[in-house]
């Protein structure tokens, strides 16, 4: 892999974000129904006070807002730092985070009220972890989504653990997000040209209709040492799969 980049740098390499194409009517612009709808805020303050000590621990000192309808609350975030990735990228096609590490911690996510995941299942009011994972090639994740990533939902009262977890594990965790026999997955999106205006920042895409989040996250290689570096993420907050 190549040299890191600058610690603090907004900028991330080719070796990181693996581009595999496009996404059909990414990043049109935010409709004046979408910005009247949902906005996103910067929050500080401790993470929620129900998540176990070892996660509270790893997470950053500020939180991210999304905001619905008449300004309710729809979901908070705290995204770890640093997230652990892996000192060389994979070289599988279709993903879109190549250094994530499946079943890693990324973050939790605190939702104000029952809302619904990219399969369109309904999850409950509450607190629940946000773990890395890529869908499998099969027939019965065919035309999901452009790439294979997505973050998984565990109620953060079962995942107290900050170490990475098998598939097996984190799906039948992950089903009790759900309360069905299919975990609730949440898609992660290519963050290849992330909106100007600075971030975080909130995009609706019409075509898909549904919104994307955009923000940042700080890496370190896995094990420490390395450069930590600061790179973009982008996650499908309100919407789902055209086939949910």
């Amino acid at each position: 892999m190549g040299t890191e980049p600058e610690a603090g740098s907004s900028r991330w390499s080719a070796s990181l974000f693996i581009r595999v194409g496009v996404l059909a009517g990414f990043l049109g612009p935010p409709s004046s129904l979408a910005a009247q709808d949902y906005k996103v805020e910067v929050v500080t303050g401790a993470a929620p006070a129900e998540l176990p000590a070892a996660l509270r621990g790893a997470l950053g000192d500020r939180g991210l807002r999304v905001s619905g309808p008449v300004g309710r609350p729809y979901v908070e975030l705290w995204f770890r730092s640093p997230v652990p990735v892996a000192r060389e990228a994979s070289g599988a096609l279709a993903i879109a985070y190549p250094r994530l590490l499946p079943g890693s911690l990324v973050g939790v996510a605190r939702f104000a009220a029952p809302a619904k995941d990219y399969r369109n299942r309904q999850i409950a009011a509450g607190v629940y972890t946000l773990r890395y994972q890529l869908h499998p090639v099969d027939g019965n994740h065919m035309g999901v989504s452009s790439q294979r990533d997505f973050l998984l939902l565990s109620p953060a009262g079962d995942d107290a653990s900050l170490e990475p977890r098998s598939f097996a594990d984190l799906n039948e965790r992950s089903r009790k997000a759900s309360g069905s026999t299919h975990p609730s997955v949440w898609s992660l999106v290519k963050p290849d040209e992330p909106p100007g205006g600075g971030l975080p920042a909130l995009v609706h895409q019409e075509e898909e209709q549904r919104w994307v989040l955009y923000a940042t996250v700080t890496t370190q290689p896995e094990g420490g040492g390395g450069v930590p570096i600061t790179v973009p993420i982008a996650l499908v907050v309100v919407g789902h799969a055209p086939e949910a």
